[in-house]
């Protein structure tokens, strides 16, 4: 993929960092500024920003998984009204992440439709990837954090003071219950579909395939018994897993080549997913024509461009998890 070197756009195949012995790995994000709801240090005497509506801003893609994670969270916390949003083409293409429509990141910057220029704002001579999602500071026209598992955390708590709302997706006492989750399937599932399909060798896909679908297992079993992955609760890893799920059978399946089962053949998966698509607000974080059109049209994983005009996929179905113990979002004392 193309890239930013010393602050300048460079098309072509030139992102090789993340493939290394035939296997994919993801490039770190650059960008872990904080905001909490008076801007002081942190507890590790860290400088953070200060909540304050308006001034930042959201760029995303409805196509991106990880950026879908902060769209869920926009919604979950009721910060529609707080937090901007400009959403990219789904065409991921020469010039990198586009926007149709001129974007205004605050006075000085002036309009763009590049998403890399949120980056050479920030910082003149980077050299790396450019991704989504960007939460961005219009305020201080920079690049707040582009770090998506930082983002989620962000929105979960330092806004409440404006909103008052006490949801919270990251409870203290289920804590180390979602990290757990959290970090099996964020290697197993959400990067072990994209091991899958831009791996390249036959081992390496081997063995992410094996990982993947392994892991899938293992969360039929737990859903079978469990509501959500931490317990009667939805928490942050649900939703983490979630928005993998919802592209599995359109994109990944047929796309990066995991073809064992769909996600539709687990019943306790599948009906887990209609679930949290039925959520309040969730649906419209997903756009199957965005996610179908932007990896097929990835030539690196299909020459042909050629976008499939199915699956059938209907995730407004009645499911059954009301049978298993289960409360709403955990709320703040």
């Amino acid at each position: 993929m193309p890239q930013l070197v010393n602050g300048v756009w460079v098309k072509g195949d030139i992102a090789a960092s993340e493939i290394r012995n035939g296997a994919f790995h993801r490039e770190p994000t650059r960008f872990r500024g904080w905001i909490t709801p008076g801007g002081g240090p942190d507890a590790e005497g860290r400088p953070t920003l200060p909540a304050v509506a308006g001034r930042y801003h959201l760029y995303v893609s409805y196509l991106c998984p990880w950026a879908s994670r902060t769209l869920i969270f926009r919604v979950l916390k009721g910060l529609e009204g707080v937090i901007g949003l400009s959403a990219a083409e789904p065409v991921l293409g020469e010039d990198g992440w586009v926007y149709a429509e001129d974007q205004d990141a605050g006075e000085g910057v002036g309009p763009f439709r590049h998403h890399y220029r949120l980056y050479t704002a920030s910082d003149p001579t980077y050299t790396g990837k450019v991704s989504v999602p960007v939460l961005w500071d219009r305020q201080e026209r920079r690049i707040v954090n582009n770090e998506s598992a930082d983002i989620i955390r962000i929105l979960n708590s330092a806004f409440d003071g404006l909103t008052g709302n006490r949801l919270d997706l990251y409870p203290e006492p289920l804590r180390p219950e979602i990290d757990r989750w959290n970090d099996l399937v964020y290697g197993n599932v959400n990067n072990g579909v994209y091991r899958c399909g831009f791996a390249k060798s036959q081992a390496s896909y081997d063995e992410a395939f094996d990982g993947l679908f392994a892991t899938l297992d293992r969360l039929e079993d737990r859903l079978s018994s469990s509501r959500y992955l931490a317990g009667e609760h939805p928490t942050e890893a649900d939703w983490r897993l979630f928005v993998t799920l919802v592209r599995f059978d359109a994109a990944y399946h047929g796309a990066f080549k995991c073809n064992l089962r769909r996600i539709e053949d687990y019943p306790n998966l599948s009906a887990y997913l209609r679930e949290l698509y039925q959520w309040p607000g969730i649906r419209d974080t997903v756009k199957l024509d965005h996610i179908k059109l932007g990896y097929y049209t990835n030539p690196a994983i299909n020459p042909t461009l050629i976008v499939p005009k199915g699956p059938a996929l209907d995730f407004d179905r009645v499911h059954d998890r009301d049978r298993l113990p289960g409360k709403g979002i955990w709320q703040r004392g």
